[in-house]
């Protein structure tokens, strides 16, 4: 039976899919989507085939089927393009020291020879063990730049991003995605590597080689047309006094210096075989990597994105928003690499997604000066989309429909 249409937020489909080979479902927004800086973007999420497939999982069984040693004869002509004859850097390699960038800059250092230049957009409250990795990842062999933003001012941004738009993130994927073309373009580099393609999650960013001059959230000519957490450039100059030269390293870089750029943008996982387990194990035996020394709250693992105290907190507002908690994301992506049957996915997410992360939760509530009851409330309950979710007959709040089929309407 079809589902009883409801409203829907944040341009979601309103009736609700699950992938019948992963777990995740249609409500799943793409990512660079949710980078995009103006105030009215359209949502894109995750689309599904005909036989009911998501484009992430297709992309995952294509990986069986590409021919790898080509891959990389691909990726060395690249590298020799770029190789650098007197010791410069001839590639950057944006990251925190988790185990996706640790890999990513290891690998090119050390079996293919480049001359990596790291650098870094740090977290808002770095975890213990976050900056220990990040500091393992320096001393494994790299050159550095970590870029120490305004504090008051990513603060401000932060807490706008979770008031107005329930994501904890917003600000800081925009500073770390748009650093790393300024820092390329001030050192004359002209390759940039990142981990995953993009299309591994069904983003419609898919092609792995990809000119900063074609990608339209590089770069701006008007200002009026930014917003940095749901609030336009001029509000945040009038409202809450933020000088522009405070702004800057948030926004994208000026358009025409990327004209003249040149700068490539390459998918390190589309030259080479890409499992983040056995990215895990590599960044542990040769950087030094590490671990969370206890479970993630929401998921079942221990490694993934676990830099920020605030990280936790993102993946909870991912659950009200779209009905997609952490355990969703990571037994989705396990499940294309073959480590976990969909029925071990299904009774994991049945048990992690949505569990509040109450760890750090008071810490940052209070850093960023947000009351903690009104955030579980009323904050909350203003993001929840009426066709995602109801309250049940005691007056709890229930989704409607889950990959466990136990859902208030299932």
């Amino acid at each position: 039976m079809g589902q009883e249409l409801r409203e829907a937020f944040f341009g979601l489909p309103q009736e609700v899919k699950f992938c019948k080979k992963c777990v995740m479902s249609n409500q799943r927004p793409a990512s660079a989507v949710e980078f995009k800086h103006t105030k009215d973007s359209k949502k894109v999420t995750l689309n599904f085939d005909d036989e009911g497939i998501c484009d992430a999982c297709r992309t995952g069984e294509q990986k069986d089927s590409i021919n790898w040693g080509m891959r990389e004869e691909e990726l060395l002509k690249l590298l020799d393009k770029y190789r650098s004859k007197d010791g410069s850097y001839d590639c950057l390699v944006p990251g925190s020291g988790g185990k996706d960038s640790a890999y990513q800059a290891h690998v090119l250092k050390y079996k293919y020879g480049m001359n990596p230049l790291t650098c870094t957009w740090p977290p808002i409250l770095y975890t213990e063990y976050g900056y220990q990795n990040w500091k393992n990842w320096i001393d494994s062999g790299f050159d550095n730049i970590s870029f120490n933003r305004n504090g008051q001012v990513m603060k401000l941004l932060t807490k706008l991003s979770i008031e107005n738009l329930y994501h904890p993130f917003q600000t800081f994927m925009l500073g770390q995605k748009n650093l790393a073309p300024k820092i390329a373009s001030r050192y004359g580099i002209k390759l940039i590597f990142y981990g995953e393609n993009e299309a591994e999650y069904g983003n419609p960013i898919a092609d792995n080689n990809t000119s900063l001059r074609d990608k339209s959230y590089y770069s701006f000519n008007n200002l009026d047309e930014i917003y940095l957490g749901g609030v336009s450039i001029r509000e945040l100059k009038e409202k809450y006094n933020v000088s522009q030269n405070d702004l800057m390293s948030f926004l994208p870089a000026d358009a025409k210096e990327l004209e003249k750029s040149e700068i490539e943008v390459h998918y390190l996982g589309y030259y080479l075989k890409w499992t983040p387990q056995e990215v895990y194990y590599y960044a542990v035996e040769n950087t030094g990597f590490k671990a969370r020394p206890f479970r993630t709250q929401g998921t079942y693992s221990k490694y993934n994105s676990i830099d920020d105290k605030i990280d936790d907190l993102h993946y909870y507002t991912t659950f009200i928003k779209f009905g997609i908690g952490r355990a969703t994301y990571d037994a989705s992506q396990e499940i294309r690499n073959k480590h976990l049957t969909r029925e071990d996915g299904i009774a994991l997410v049945n048990k992690f997604d949505g569990e509040f992360p109450d760890r750090y939760f008071n810490e940052v509530m209070e850093y960023l000066d947000i009351d903690p009851d009104y955030f579980k409330t009323k904050l909350t309950d203003k993001f929840r989309s009426p066709h995602l979710w109801g309250k049940d007959e005691l007056g709890n709040w229930q989704l409607r429909h889950t990959v466990s089929k136990n859902g208030l309407d299932d």
